[in-house]
């Protein structure tokens, strides 16, 4: 059975890593599955079971997603750090917004199905269900690990995704006051919290850490930056053209003073 012509190596490698099934695989590149897996164990490439027993994922993701930097992985990794949650039991991710817009973006850069949790029924905050034991694995290498909220340290990234992965952060959990004079960040995680305030005055941002006590006892840390300038500039920052735009309240409201902003860098 001949190989079509121009199908490579790694042509059919990077097919079986998308989680291709591989009764379509068998059907664009020309050969047997047990060709194709030949091709698989010669090139040392780690076997799926779902693929190897024939079964298609149930539903598609790019697994190898957070194996490389990227604008669109540090945005979506500051969401998830933020407002995801990571199944201790199953497989499984997930990431909950009350903007859908979000969602069906991070489902998009990711090469994901739109799959929503069951309880969104019942609730008014969607909640995208991701199933993959790789991109599980991944997020726990960059410390998105189950019960984070305490843990979570402040990751290690390329400074040209820094501004992309404080979005996610923002955009996950940030707070901005209506009239464009202050917002913060809130962490039970001091170590993050020092993570972020360290970002935001290499930034030469007014920023700033305070410390509350919750009921049950427990610290929680908020990251401020303050000041009708400031919060202009950060939108500057990292409301960029890296990511794709959206209308975003929190943007609108760190932008409320940019005309004063803007006169003060022209003068």
């Amino acid at each position: 059975m001949p190989r079509n012509p121009g199908v490579t190596d790694e042509a059919i490698i990077r097919m079986y890593k998308s989680g291709m099934p591989y009764k379509e695989m068998v059907a664009r590149v020309g050969i047997s599955d047990r060709a194709i897996r030949n091709v698989i164990y010669k090139h040392g490439v780690k076997m799926n079971r779902e693929q190897s027993s024939g079964q298609p994922r149930k539903h598609k993701v790019n697994e190898n997603f957070f194996k490389t930097w990227s604008h669109e992985m540090a945005w979506i990794l500051g969401l998830f750090i933020t407002d995801g949650c990571i199944n201790q039991s199953i497989s499984s991710v997930s990431l909950t917004q009350k903007n859908q817009t979000i969602l069906r973006q991070v489902a998009r850069y990711m090469g994901a199905d739109y799959i929503l949790s069951k309880k969104y029924k019942t609730r008014t905050t969607a909640t995208l269900v991701i199933n993959s034991k790789e991109i599980k694995n991944d997020l726990a290498k960059l410390g998105v690990l189950p019960n984070k909220s305490l843990s979570v340290q402040f990751p290690e990234l390329p400074n040209e995704f820094l501004p992309s992965f404080i979005r996610g952060v923002v955009d996950g959990d940030g707070w901005v006051q209506k009239k464009g004079y202050v917002m913060n960040i809130t962490t039970a995680s001091f170590s993050f919290a020092e993570g972020l305030l360290l970002v935001f005055q290499t930034w030469k941002l007014r920023s700033e850490i305070t410390e509350e006590i919750t009921q049950s006892g427990n610290p929680v840390f908020r990251v401020w930056v303050k000041g009708k300038l400031y919060l202009p500039r950060l939108a500057d920052i990292i409301y960029n053209d890296e990511i794709e735009h959206y209308e975003s309240y929190k943007e609108n409201y760190l932008r409320l003073h940019s005309k004063a902003y803007n006169q003060i860098i022209k003068e």
